[in-house]
């Protein structure tokens, strides 16, 4: 499932398709994506001028001049391509590119004003899409009790280290709980781990002395997530199956990984002979080095 830096991958991607423009035509080709499309969909976004366009969590939200957001979340394999109607070829910026992904699965057009034909095509299904008035985003189910933004001045050593304080569960289950951090998944997670020499399976309450305030430890935890993700997002994100960019590229990121996929590869910090481990931890593989991560 795409993560936070791929998210704001596409969201950067079409930002210059959509803000200024109006949806001239809206075509929808099924009733349902993971979960059924809103109520006169395509009536209620023809016409309408995109003001801004935002990300929270791994949400991107695309804010309308009637005061409703187009909330869009990808899934697993959900993806946009935006091509000009003259050509059909997709340019974004200085890149061109052909249009990627079956079109069997294009389920959702939308032809903006400024020319654009951007597609939604998402072979799984697991993507879906919400129209929310804006004043009630925060509240609503989908968003309500998200954490903080990670690239955010919110995450800092002294709010990690009060929300770890005097909890059991291990690290890396800390981070990827989306009521603490929103946006991080496994792939950063490894990556920010390793980086700040942490032990994903150690109780996450080391974050925090015994009267709840940051270590050591935490500092350097704040600043390798927000370097990975940082690096990530100009990279383009990552690339492991089905992720693409709105242009069509895929990700650069993947190329980048330090820990992660590495199993059985030596430990890329100097001086360090560990070797890379795999292990289950909730349901997905966590990659990290037994002798400097600890």
């Amino acid at each position: 499932m795409p993560e936070l830096p791929e998210v704001e991958t596409v969201r950067l991607g079409l930002e210059p398709a959509l803000c200024g423009h109006r949806f001239v035509q809206v075509v929808q080709r099924r009733e349902d994506l993971r979960f059924p499309l809103p109520d006169r969909f395509t009536e209620r976004l023809t016409g309408r001028r995109v003001e801004r366009l935002a990300r929270r969590a791994k949400y991107i939200l695309i804010h309308l001049d009637d005061g409703q957001v187009l909330v869009v979340h990808l899934g697993m394999t959900g993806r946009f391509s935006v091509a000009r109607r003259a050509t059909q070829e997709v340019q974004l910026g200085n890149y061109s590119s052909e249009h990627g992904g079956n079109a069997r699965h294009d389920h959702l057009v939308f032809v903006m004003s400024g020319g654009a034909v951007i597609t939604y095509n998402d072979a799984r299904r697991f993507g879906y899409m919400l129209l929310i008035p804006e004043r009630d985003l925060a509240e609503n189910a989908f968003m309500r009790g998200l954490g903080v933004e990670p690239l955010s001045a919110e995450l800092n050593a002294a709010y990690l280290a009060r929300r770890a304080f005097g909890k059991k569960i291990d690290l890396k289950t800390l981070l990827t709980d989306q009521r603490i951090v929103a946006g991080l998944g496994n792939i950063y997670v490894c990556e920010a781990l390793f980086r700040a020499g942490l032990d994903p399976f150690k109780p996450a309450s080391r974050l925090a002395t015994s009267g709840g305030r940051p270590t050591a430890r935490t500092e350097r935890l704040v600043g390798a997530i927000k370097r990975v993700l940082g690096h990530a997002i100009r990279a383009g994100g990552s690339t492991l199956r089905d992720y693409k960019q709105a242009d069509g590229r895929a990700g650069a990121f993947q190329n980048a990984f330090q820990i992660y996929g590495r199993e059985g590869a030596p430990c890329l910090k100097p001086s360090c002979r560990g070797t890379v481990l795999r292990k289950s931890q909730g349901g997905r593989s966590t990659f990290y080095c037994p002798v400097c991560q600890r």
